[in-house]
């Protein structure tokens, strides 16, 4: 019996071509395709309507010339159980890793065979190749534990820890691959969660929580 019968899928990606390639190599490993978009906006309304178990999804560049890598972020608001697999034609490693932070399973390249997005897919169902990766780097320290109550996320943290080493919103859009509004979003969340007002309390929390090493100066608030 397939697993993957009765799964459903939404596809997003603003070239018509492309489209129709990933939807026939999606149908190709026995799941159906409930909806395609050419537009974000249009895709994560049909993520809303549809509740597919997967969404591959290109990062179309933002009319700020950000890579749109949010889209995987924004998806998964909308159904945290969503499998999020990126198609995509920019080949970075920042990108890629800040898209798999965002909780996306598969980084797939259009330079790739289009049948290896169904690859993708059935591997994010019932892995079953495994690659062998490199050392893991040695921590010099053992990672920082936050109070249980707090539930600030991977990427919060991430943003927390880079605002207390002086970035601004902007410099932080660029090093993320995200808009600063994204930034503006998560800061918001993050002084609500550690009920301070702004970002020179936020980082002093971050130090007195073990979350900066203890030379780390604390910077003046800034735009």
């Amino acid at each position: 019996m397939n697993p993957l019968a009765g799964r459903t899928a939404v596809l997003f990606d603003p070239v018509p071509l492309w489209l129709d390639a990933v939807e026939s190599a999606v149908t190709r490993i026995g799941m159906t395709v409930s909806g395609k978009a050419g537009d974000k906006d249009a895709a994560l309304r049909l993520l809303e309507e549809q509740k597919p178990d997967v969404f591959v999804a290109d990062l179309a560049a933002g009319p700020d010339g950000s890579f749109g890598v949010e889209t995987v972020s924004e998806a998964l608001e909308r159904n945290s159980n969503l499998r999020v697999i990126v198609f995509t034609a920019v080949e970075d490693a920042t990108l890629r890793e800040t898209a798999f932070s965002l909780g996306a399973l598969a980084y797939v390249l259009k330079t790739a065979q289009v049948e290896d997005v169904g690859l993708a897919v059935r591997q994010a169902f019932d892995h079953s190749i495994y690659f062998a990766s490199g050392p893991a780097p040695v921590q010099a320290t053992a990672p920082a534990r936050l109070p249980e109550s707090l539930e600030l996320t991977s990427r919060e943290i991430e943003i927390l820890r880079l605002v207390s080493e002086g970035h601004s919103n902007l410099q932080l859009a660029r090093m993320l691959w995200v808009t600063e509004q994204t930034i503006k979003f998560h800061l918001s969340n993050v002084y609500r969660k550690l009920e301070v007002a702004n970002r020179t309390e936020a980082s002093r929390w971050a130090q007195l929580h073990g979350l900066l090493p203890a030379t780390t100066a604390i910077p003046v608030q800034a735009a």
